[in-house]
């Protein structure tokens, strides 16, 4: 949780960091537009819906970074018309770069959840891929989503985390902290260099999330927004526990020394992982106990 209570300062901390993250989030996220991006995304809104997805013409993406949840939407032949918010300038430049790459047309707009500038009933489809918990104001967000949305309409976010789940997470990062040392020296790694006199991100990194739910808050907010047909779902576990370690002992290496055949076990482990999640775990235990939520509405 965030030390910060005014909501201009998180949104503010929020635009600053994101806008120095852009350049490599793709990387450091593994974020995917082919095959694999597109079953990730794919998966996750089946989740969300119960039901296999179908094509949604006009679609709004609240934070949408990069472009991972859209552009992969797109290229799945799920979403006609795009149009992307982000806080962030420097994350939206990212997604249009993305965009002329994989030669799609997407409309990108500068602005954050609270103050949508759209019109009422414009979209059929708000959606958005770990962003809620950056959110100052959510039950203003979610009254926001409600309003764009046409009747019918369907909002749909993933990615937001647990507050269980949360707490888990450490456990892993904990212990790849410990291990740390033994770890770069088998791989014949030297430390990570020292964020440079204090760099923005690193310096940022800390405030810019600012909730964790529990799938009775993610629902209250849709509920009291007036959407129906509410569902909340968790997803990953054994991935989570296996991403987190693996990214905290990478942190404490120098990028250059960590090698590919590394780099290659930790990607295709998490993949293996979220497949042992989605087929053994996510139908049978609680969602809280997921590391991730995804929270489905409709509007009357």
């Amino acid at each position: 949780m965030t030390p910060l209570t005014n909501a201009e300062e998180i949104r503010d901390v929020n635009t600053r960091y994101h806008d120095v993250a852009a350049d490599h989030y793709d990387a450091k996220w593994g974020i995917d537009f082919g095959d694999v991006g597109q079953a990730q995304v794919i998966s996750k809104v089946r989740k969300a819906l119960g039901r296999e997805p179908t094509r949604f013409e006009r679609s709004l993406e609240i934070g949408s970074g990069t472009g991972y949840f859209t552009l992969n939407l797109m290229l799945a032949g799920l979403i006609g018309k795009a149009t992307c918010t982000d806080i962030s300038p420097g994350m939206l430049a990212a997604l249009s770069a993305n965009a002329k790459r994989l030669n799609l047309d997407v409309t990108t707009v500068p602005t954050d959840a609270e103050q949508l500038p759209f019109e009422d009933a414009s979209f059929d489809l708000v959606i958005g891929h770990a962003i809620l918990h950056h959110i100052p104001d959510l039950a203003q967000a979610f009254r926001e989503f409600a309003r764009v949305l046409a009747p019918g309409g369907t909002v749909l976010f993933a990615g937001e985390p647990s507050r269980y789940g949360d707490r888990l997470a450490k456990v892993p990062k904990r212990a790849a902290g410990a291990v740390a040392p033994l770890w770069r020296r088998a791989i014949g790694a030297r430390p990570a260099p020292p964020a440079d006199g204090g760099a923005p991100e690193a310096s940022l990194e800390g405030f810019v999330d600012v909730h964790a739910f529990s799938p009775g808050e993610l629902s209250g907010f849709a509920s009291q927004a007036g959407f129906t047909d509410i569902r909340v779902t968790g997803e990953e576990l054994l991935a989570n526990w296996f991403g987190w370690t693996n990214r905290t002992l990478e942190a404490t290496a120098h990028p250059e020394d960590v090698p590919w055949s590394w780099r290659n076990y930790a990607y295709r482990g998490y993949l293996t992982l979220q497949g042992v999640d989605r087929k053994l775990l996510e139908s049978r235990l609680p969602a809280a106990m997921f590391y991730n939520l995804i929270v489905t509405a409709s509007k009357p």
